[in-house]
């Protein structure tokens, strides 16, 4: 008996680019490029849409105000950890005393 586990291939981050330009250059057929790479046409298809999908978020300006807002945010919990941390050292010190 076979595992199936053992069937499944991972590909990397530069592969599944590599496979979607050829799909979105045109160059080739669908079927011409599957052969080339090994893969299954179904899963070339989806990583060419996650990959048009991935180019429309890149030249969003949404993008642009939701990475400010993460950076933002990280920055004001950095803060607060601070706080807490000086905070935490003071009240130690404090509770030290009276032992």
């Amino acid at each position: 008996m076979i595992n199936s586990n053992s069937l499944r291939r991972k590909h990397t981050a530069r592969f599944k680019v590599q496979v979607a330009l050829e799909l979105i250059k045109q160059e080739k057929t669908l079927r011409e490029i599957c052969t080339q790479f090994a893969i299954h046409p179904t899963q070339a298809r989806l990583w060419k849409e996650k990959a048009i999908e991935g180019l429309e978020v890149i030249f969003s300006d949404g993008v642009k105000n939701e990475l400010r807002q993460k950076n933002e945010l990280i920055e004001q919990l950095y803060l607060q950890i601070g706080r807490l941390k000086v905070e935490g050292d003071f009240l130690k010190k404090k509770i030290g005393l009276f032992e």
